[in-house]
């Protein structure tokens, strides 16, 4: 049960948290620990959304000064790693590995031409490249919907075990009027609301990259068949 500070009832949700019970303080400490967690995480994908986005523009600015294949691959080979630079590449190599020479050929003669199979396959690989890419960018994202998901119900249960510890308290002390009631529920109460301001940073933040994740892949893919239908227009499928 709360024990009162100095002689006097708790006063602030500070004197509340040192005063709690061992219970209690377990699940603060647990609950801080996923604060930081979820908040590390927003940080770090935020970070890592926003640098993408501008490697994304700088890409698709060298992508527009080029009117050839094989030139945009060599501008865009010349920026900084990206996942759209690294989906160019995996294009561009598995072609060359079909037709070796074939990029160069600036009539588009159909021997360099691939074969329906061909096609299909290459359309394969980038289809598992922009995959993979999107994982990597969805990496640790599942984290805050565990974190917005599970910081309620520790929330939840700390305030159950802290208002069990008030009524054991009661029991024991014989006195049931408001001022022994009231410092055990608000100390139980605590856990509840520290659980609802781990848990709605870390939901909103998953939504808002769940979003932008979805809007990345939309480019990926789109830029997948931008790809073939280069390689198409250019006469080398």
């Amino acid at each position: 049960m709360t024990l009162q500070v100095g002689g006097a009832l708790p006063t602030s949700a500070w004197e509340l948290v040192v005063t709690s019970s061992t219970a209690t303080k377990v699940v603060l400490i647990v609950l801080a620990v996923f604060s930081l967690v979820s908040w590390f995480l927003i940080v770090l994908k935020w970070a890592q959304l926003r640098r993408v986005r501008r490697q994304g523009d700088r890409f698709f600015d060298a992508l527009e000064r080029t009117t050839r294949l094989e030139d945009a691959y060599h501008a865009v080979m010349k920026l900084p790693p990206s996942p759209y630079g690294r989906l160019l590449r995996e294009g561009i190599n598995f072609f060359s590995e079909l037709r070796p020479g074939a990029l160069k050929d600036t009539k588009g003669s159909s021997s360099g031409a691939l074969t329906p199979t061909q096609l299909d396959v290459l359309r394969m690989v980038l289809t598992k490249e922009v995959g993979a890419e999107r994982d990597l960018m969805a990496r640790f994202i599942p984290w805050l919907a565990t974190v917005g998901s599970v910081s309620p119900l520790l929330g939840l249960l700390g305030t159950v075990l802290g208002v069990m510890d008030a009524f054991i308290g009661i029991a024991a002390g014989g006195s049931g009027n408001i001022s022994a009631v009231a410092p055990g529920v608000a100390e139980a109460l605590v856990t509840t609301v520290l659980g609802l301001a781990v848990a709605i940073p870390a939901v909103i933040a998953y939504n808002l990259f769940v979003s932008r994740l979805g809007v990345f892949t939309g480019e990926l893919e789109g830029f997948a068949y931008e790809i073939v239908g280069a390689m198409a227009r250019e006469g080398r499928i």
